[in-house]
Formats: C-alpha cells, structure tokens, sequence
C-alpha cells in the first residue's frame, strides 16, 4: 500500500486509571495515545457487512495504519470526532508483517 491513501488523522486513546482527589475514588478517563497518526479509514462494503452480521460482530470500519507496537483491542480510535472500538487483535499485512496494520472497528461509544 502507497502512503497516498493514508490521509485521514486519528488518534489512538487507552483507558487510565485516575484517583479523584476530593473523593479519593477510582476512575477511568480516556487518554490520547497516539494523535495524528495517518490511516486509511474505510467503511465495510455491504458484503463485509453481511459477513460480519453473520458471525454477529458488529464491525463498520476497518482503519489501516503503518505498523506500530503496542495497538491493542483495549484502546480505541478516533476519528473525525466518532469513536471506534478495535474488535479483536490488529492483522498484520501478508508480506512481512511489519509493514501496515489493519483494525477492525465498530462504531459507537464504548467504554473499552
């Protein structure tokens, strides 16, 4: 894959564990891991869309990035403001597999 389809910029955010300092409770915030990062953000044909409902997953997107360490299915991606859940382990592409990623996603807001 040539760079130029990797135009669109998201960012890349994990769950952290805060302690609110007038309570002293435990919380959880979301926290930019990665911002700017360029992808390739693609909604899934109908055909991919079928398959997924047919294995009753609820993918609507699937995001390409350069390879990176550490992309984990506990984060989430944003991009123009919507809120992706990665769905399982990213796929590494065929060649070598350290080249691009590629992250199923479902849409909507999750809580991780």
């Amino acid at each position: 894959m040539k760079a130029g389809p990797l135009r669109h910029l998201v960012t890349f955010q994990e769950k952290v564990k805060t302690r609110n300092p007038e309570s002293g409770a435990v919380e959880y915030t979301w926290s930019d891991r990665w911002a700017g990062v360029y992808a390739s953000v693609e909604p899934l044909s109908a055909r991919d869309l079928l398959a997924a409902k047919a294995a009753q997953t609820e993918l609507s997107a699937r995001i390409v990035i350069r390879y990176r360490e550490g992309v984990e299915p506990t984060m989430r991606i944003v991009h123009r403001g919507a809120i992706y859940a990665i769905v399982g382990k990213p796929l590494p592409d065929k060649k070598s597999g350290r080249e691009y990623l590629t992250i199923l996603v479902s849409e909507g807001l999750t809580d991780g």
